[in-house]
């Protein structure tokens, strides 16, 4: 058995803990039994990405960030959320706000590309603009 469910069990545990709600507490917000998150947060089980998106809205963290930290997202460009997850000075709202402003950046520079490559480069107007002046 790897590692990683443990990690993440941990990591819930901490978010539940560091939120001041018992594991009940969060069990019913995120729709779980007690019995199941409990074995989630020891590492015994590897919760779903539908629990996952709960937990993650439950504990008012971000879906990409859970999902990031259970291995279902590549890491190349996530760095920044791990990061934010890790970063034991920041509340859990401070935590929050961070990774959606950062998905927000990184959606919008997605789409920048494809907007931006209709519109020629400045030398390929000035070479239109010189062809033009000469005779």
């Amino acid at each position: 058995m790897t590692d990683e469910p443990r990690d993440l069990g941990a990591f819930i545990r901490d978010l539940r803990r560091n939120a001041r709600i018992s594991l009940r507490q969060l069990a019913q917000q995120a729709g779980v039994s007690n019995p199941y998150l409990s074995q989630i947060e020891r590492g015994l089980r590897k919760p779903s990405a539908e629990v996952l998106a709960q937990l993650a809205n439950a504990l008012r963290v971000s879906t990409p960030m859970m999902y990031l930290r259970a291995g279902l997202l590549e890491r190349e460009g996530h760095d920044v959320l791990a990061a934010i997850a890790a970063d034991a000075d920041l509340t859990i709202a401070q935590k929050q706000s961070l990774s959606q402003i950062y998905e927000t950046f990184r959606r919008e520079n997605a789409r920048e590309p494809a907007a931006g490559t209709s519109e020629p480069d400045k030398s390929e107007k000035t070479d239109k603009i010189d062809h033009e002046e000469k005779p």
